[in-house]
């Protein structure tokens, strides 16, 4: 409609500019239709060519919402297009890597829905069968005390997998605030072996602490032992009765370092690029537990800006180096 009203516009200016050209000379008039015929022919041709142009884009954005990622915006650069083609790439990246961000996340919350489900089925399987067993009426006292026991420990395992995962989801999801206290590593690491006092004492562990000067770090103090915990304990489990874990804390110009050693058989050398990985249990060493107590505390301490890294040290353990930098490396 619009299309027929500009035209015919030209075409009502042409006939009255040559008829009025017509009262002083024919050639005039003759001139001014020959102009006008070559300007609409001009402007048609140029009107044509953005109006393809347009279309073509229309097509294009089609396309990308047809998730189509083979579009190029490369033929927009130039004319009077191209800062609108411009925006829609910029919109068009940036919808591409939400989606692809959104596909990486439907990905990790379904496998770690398929852990978590893997993980809860044995201890549930046993749980049924205690329950099973309790129900006989041959039970002694001792027995049934017993099974009751094994029920809570199983019970409470599996409360400690589910609340780590929570907290582990938080921390991914950025919904958890760390303090950013001035926290002594003394009063740190004390909070932290009396935590683990009564495990190491029925393993028959000793727990022992060197503590060079008065160290100081910058963090939450209630997270930070969480993670302290988590390594203590993977530090118990794997020290056969009678050995030693020894966590130890100095200060230094860039850095407070809090180490923590055992003598248990260490870590496979192939294992030590995986031991922080949740759920990863492939050998002997990682074979007991859920496998998230380590990515757990590493989860805390990087969150913090702060560094953790597990290696052998002689004659035989494992160690786990803690770093907390002074400032951001």
């Amino acid at each position: 409609m619009r299309d027929r009203k500009r035209r015919l516009i030209h075409f009502l200016l042409t006939v009255s500019g040559a008829v009025i050209c017509s009262f002083f000379s024919i050639p005039c008039a003759v001139t001014v239709l020959i102009v006008s015929v070559v300007f609409f022919v001009f402007y048609e041709l140029l009107f044509w060519q953005r109006r393809n142009k347009v279309m073509d884009l229309c097509d294009d954005i089609d396309h990308i919402l047809r998730n189509d990622d083979t579009i190029s915006f490369d033929d927009y650069k130039e004319g009077e297009l191209s800062v609108l083609s411009a925006e829609i790439h910029k919109m068009t990246i940036r919808l591409r890597e939400q989606n692809s961000e959104l596909q990486s996340e439907k990905l990790f919350a379904k496998e770690a829905l398929e852990d978590i489900s893997h993980q809860l089925r044995t201890p549930l399987t046993s749980v049924m069968m205690i329950l099973g067993l309790m129900r006989s009426s041959d039970l002694t006292d001792t027995e049934r005390v017993e099974y009751l026991r094994d029920l809570y420990e199983l019970l409470a395992r599996m409360k400690w997998l589910i609340e780590t995962m929570l907290s582990i989801s938080r921390i991914d999801a950025d919904a958890v605030k760390f303090a950013k206290d001035s926290v002594s590593c003394r009063e740190l690491i004390e909070k932290s072996v009396e935590m683990v006092s009564v495990m190491a004492e029925l393993k028959g562990v000793e727990v022992t602490t060197d503590i060079d000067g008065e160290p100081e770090l910058i963090g939450d103090l209630h997270y930070t032992s969480e993670a302290i915990v988590n390594l203590l304990k993977n530090a118990i489990e794997h020290t056969p009765a009678g050995g030693n874990v020894t966590i130890a804390a100095k200060d230094s110009n860039i850095s407070s370092n809090i180490m923590i050693a055992d003598t248990g058989e260490g870590i496979p050398e192939n294992e030590l690029p995986h031991i922080f990985e949740r759920f990863y249990r492939s050998s002997e060493y990682t074979k007991n537990g859920y496998g998230i107590g380590l990515a757990f505390a590493k989860k805390i301490i990087s969150a913090q800006e702060g560094s953790l890294k597990a290696s052998n040290h002689k004659p035989h353990g494992a160690l786990f180096d803690i770093h907390f930098y002074k400032t951001t490396i």
